[in-house]
């Protein structure tokens, strides 16, 4: 018998200890403990961000994508696993980009868990990269609000208070791009990978992308050669790399054609180190937009 109260004695601990490392049990800014705010876990930085904007201090939201991690190549541990089993909702991009999700939202949805799919929109994309796209990111901003509304009611009204001031930030930085991106020399843009066709598609631009939608898939060197003598033959000055990839196969194109390399940053992730000088997703953007605007000589 005191065996068995022994034993059970250190699974409470353990139990206990995984709760307050998940942050279950800590208390969060507000000062409010984090067990008494609706927990809710995203797939990777974007859709943390807009979470925690419409969610602020009522829900704590977990992103289980590493600082600076390639949500691309990102695989779940068995503590991630236990984090989203712990919440009362996953979010995740969909369309191709979190292949992990796809085997456990059955048995999530079994235990109660809401699993809200914010990149796809109706029938089958194969380009998973909208939250680029500041008029996409309202459809994910609009689904991640409807389901912090169904789950959590009560606080209908913040949520939708919150929901109307991230859309007027995201229409703002959609008439930026219009206002910066017009009277350009020049139209093409040369990127790392093929992150950055709904943001092309919006503003008049064309993509000449070295690798597929995933940074994993690497061209051959026929190719690159195409790229390059796009590049070249269209008078091309900059090749954007990104900041989660190596910025190799962009340096290799600059230099052989005499360019310059940009970053032009997908928003996959944000390091440590940019997150705590208070960079975010729109002040990326920006970035994104000033650079686009060099290199387009605009």
């Amino acid at each position: 018998m005191k065996i068995k109260l022994f034993l059970l004695g250190i699974l409470t601990v353990v139990v206990i200890s995984y709760l307050f490392g998940a942050g279950i049990f800590k208390k969060g800014e507000s000062g409010k403990p984090l067990e008494e705010k609706m927990q809710v876990v995203a797939s990777f930085y974007p859709l943390w961000f807009f979470a925690s904007e419409i969610g602020k201090e009522k829900v704590h939201v977990t992103n289980i994508t590493p600082p600076g991690a390639e949500p691309h190549e990102f695989e779940p541990g068995t503590g991630d696993i236990v984090k989203i089993e712990l919440s009362k909702m996953l979010i995740i991009n969909g369309a191709g980009l979190e292949p992990w999700a796809e085997k456990l939202i059955g048995e999530l949805e079994r235990k109660g868990i809401t699993v809200v799919t914010a990149g796809e929109d109706g029938g089958k994309i194969t380009d998973p990269h909208v939250w680029l796209d500041p008029v996409l990111a309202k459809l994910e901003v609009k689904k991640i609000g409807e389901a912090f509304i169904r789950v959590d009611p009560q606080n209908k009204s913040f949520y939708e208070e919150n929901i109307k001031t991230l859309d007027g930030k995201l229409a703002s930085l959609d008439q930026e791009f219009r206002n910066g991106l017009t009277n350009c020399k020049q139209k093409n843009i040369v990127t790392s990978h093929a992150a950055f066709g709904y943001v092309s598609s919006r503003y008049g631009l064309e993509q000449i992308a070295i690798s597929g939608l995933s940074p994993e898939q690497e061209p051959s060197p026929q190719e690159l050669g195409e790229v390059a003598k796009f590049a070249r033959d269209n008078n091309v000055k900059y090749i954007f790399f990104e900041t989660l990839v190596s910025p190799r196969l962009a340096e290799t194109i600059a230099s052989e054609i005499g360019a310059e390399t940009l970053v032009f940053d997908p928003l996959e992730g944000l390091s440590d180190e940019d997150q705590k000088a208070g960079k975010d997703y729109f002040s990326a953007q920006r970035e994104n937009l000033e650079n686009l605007k060099t290199a387009l000589q605009c």
